[in-house]
């Protein structure tokens, strides 16, 4: 941000509205962690996650005003928080500072309180940063910061506060933006992602904490001259040729020395996999992946990416599905790829519970990221493939050693047939990936691959490994290879976007119930949807119901934490209300396979033998569902 991009705030006049200390403090807080988060977001990430976040608490209890003070350009609104004039104050004061804590310093003036480390709060021997999110959020965290502070507070204004054009315009300006129409139209450039803003990928107040050199502080006191020649050492490894962080890239600086840890971050102790060696295998796991890529050689590259795995800086972007340990290797892990992907230099590396992918710009280490996936237990198709690159909408794979054929399918399309990708060291073609896909579900591309055993389909779900897809009764689930299970499959396809980001590792979709429509109006299909995740909780389940000739399945039910639709416990129970051709509404409900009788109470009451039930009712009742299955014992409706 440059910076004329912020100018003298504008006076306040004499008939604006009059805020006193009171009113601020009780705006503050009442909606302190709002205030914070909405600081968090307007600050520049190249502060650092840590500074970053005290920052932002700094910057929202410095807005009370000293005395009683005008709050000018308030947004006329009525309503809601925007119609407090306490809490349009103390917002602008921290856009105001959060935007001048973005100003680059200047040798010709003295810098502004806001450009400096925070004096209060202060965190000794730890450092804090909020809990990662998913992959949509890192992406749009990147996006972010790639817009000046103007432009990103427009966005954040927008989303977080759901102010319209006007009302951010009138903020811009009193916070001393002079260019607003510019950072408005570069606002215009970044998704409109706004439900991602509330995510804890962007929550200051709740955090993680680690520690920060853990040795230095066991060594004040007694130790103070150790202290001084560990500071010298550290100095010098900073004034190295090349900038940056010296050999080990972005890692923060090492705190322990420990031989074991020591031997898991040497490159030249990787594991390595001889090319042939999954042939005589009796495993099809990752653990026979050989080394692949351009630069399985680059000891320092290699380096870099083992010491930021074991201790990542604090401008290194780190995510991990959920479940998964994001600390360094116990041992030296194995190396999957290393090479030059688009403008990046990726290492892929497994260490028998975690696939861990690290990323870095070609011309540096400022921007590095690194990824976690949980993949323990995986083999056949759950170890198939991995994601090695994401650009512009795409995704791009690195294939098992056994993968002879990749080819893009859209699971929507059964009929299209699927496009042949070609398949380079290991490397597949681009393909456009539904995972990170806005607006509406008009499509669904999923990875079809071919081994010697068969066909299989991986969906990418914004993860680093793709979800196996299957069809079927749960304990005897087949392949979405014939037509028959991916015309099965189509009316579906776009429930897999409720499962991003969860850490899936397989997703079942199985036809449970056909029902006979009141009315005479044919036959409806009911359809379980169950994701399995590597942690083994965190499992999610929908019910979905489809009128005949329907292009999509409605979610009639969805659960989560539950064994039904599943290996363990395949029976299942749903229900709906439908509005029939002739205007008459129905509850509808339907049972899996061995269930012997569905009663419904509450809002409606009715019961049938066997595992459907048609029972009239009015729009907008609600009704409690139970099943009795075969072997006497009850199982309630999804909700």
């Amino acid at each position: 941000m440059q910076s004329q991009d912020v100018a003298k705030r504008p006076a306040a006049s004499p008939t604006d509205p009059v805020v006193d200390v009171e009113q601020a403090e009780a705006a503050l807080v009442e909606h302190y962690p709002r205030l914070v988060r909405l600081a968090y977001l307007v600050l520049p990430p190249s502060l650092g996650r840590n500074r970053r976040v005290l920052t932002a608490h700094a910057l929202t209890q410095r807005a009370l005003p000293r005395g009683r003070a005008s709050a000018s350009v308030i947004p006329a609104q009525s309503t809601g928080r925007d119609g407090d004039p306490g809490y349009a104050f103390v917002r602008l004061q921290v856009v105001r500072t959060a935007l001048e804590a973005g100003l680059p310093l200047s040798f010709r003036a003295l810098p502004k309180r806001s450009q400096l480390p925070p004096l209060l709060p202060q965190v000794r021997g730890l450092r804090l940063f909020p809990r990662s999110g998913g992959a949509d959020e890192l992406a749009l965290d990147q996006r972010l910061s790639a817009l000046s502070g103007p432009a990103r507070a427009a966005y954040v204004l927008r989303g977080l506060e759901q102010l319209p054009d006007g009302d951010v315009r009138r903020v811009l300006a009193a916070a001393g933006v002079d260019r607003v129409d510019a950072a408005l139209r570069e606002a215009d450039e970044a998704p409109a992602r706004y439900d991602l803003l509330d995510s804890p990928e962007f929550d200051p107040c709740s955090l993680h904490a680690r520690p920060t050199d853990l040795m230095r502080r066991r060594q004040h006191g007694k130790a103070a001259l150790a202290a001084a020649a560990a500071v010298a050492v550290c100095g010098a490894l900073l004034a190295l040729p090349g900038g940056g962080w010296g050999p080990d890239g972005a890692a923060a600086p090492a705190y322990a020395e420990n031989p074991a840890a020591e031997a898991a971050l040497n490159p030249g102790k990787l594991t390595r996999i001889a090319p042939t060696a999954w042939e005589s295998s009796a495993r099809e796991d990752f653990s026979v992946w050989p080394a692949r890529g351009d630069l399985t050689d680059n000891t320092a590259l290699l380096r870099r990416a083992l010491a930021v795995w074991a201790r990542p800086g604090e401008s290194v972007q780190v995510s991990a599905t959920p479940g998964t340990p994001s600390g360094g290797p116990a041992g030296p892990p194995q190396l999957l790829y290393a090479g030059t992907v688009d403008n990046a230099r990726v290492v892929i590396l497994y260490d028998g519970l975690r696939i861990a992918r690290y990323a870095e710009p070609k011309d540096g280490t400022k921007g590095a990221a690194l990824d976690f996936a949980r993949v323990d237990g995986a083999t056949g198709a759950e170890a198939d493939a991995v994601v090695l690159d994401r650009a512009d909408g795409n995704v791009r794979y690195l294939t098992a050693p056994w993968v002879k054929k990749a080819a893009e399918r859209d699971l929507q399309k059964p009929n299209a047939g699927a496009l042949p990708m070609t398949i380079t060291d290991g490397i597949t073609s681009p393909l456009a990936s539904p995972a990170t896909a806005t607006g509406a579900c008009t499509s669904w591309n999923v990875l079809q691959l071919t081994d010697d055993t068969g066909t299989r389909l991986v969906s990418d779900l914004g993860e680093l490994v793709p979800a196996h897809l299957t069809s079927g009764r749960p304990g005897s689930v087949h392949e979405v290879s014939g037509s028959a299970a991916q015309h099965a499959w189509a009316p579906y396809a776009c429930s897999l976007g409720a499962m991003r980001s969860l850490g899936v590792r397989s997703v079942n979709s199985w036809q449970y119930a056909q029902q006979p429509l009141p009315d005479a109006s044919g036959a409806a299909e009911w359809v379980c949807t169950r994701a399995e995740t590597w942690r083994g909780d965190g499992e999610r389940v929908l019910a979905q119901f489809r009128t005949p000739g329907g292009t999509y399945g409605a979610v009639a039910a969805k659960a989560q934490d539950v064994s039904a639709c599943g290996a363990r416990d395949p029976h299942v129970l749903a229900g709906v209300l439908w509005k029939s051709a002739a205007g008459n509404w129905f509850l509808l409900a339907a049972g899996s396979k061995g269930t012997e009788a569905v009663s419904a109470t509450g809002g409606v009451n009715g019961s049938a033998r066997g595992g459907l039930l048609a029972v009239r009712t009015e729009q907008g009742v609600q009704a409690e569902l139970k099943g009795t299955l075969d072997d006497g014992s009850t199982i309630t409706g999804l909700r």
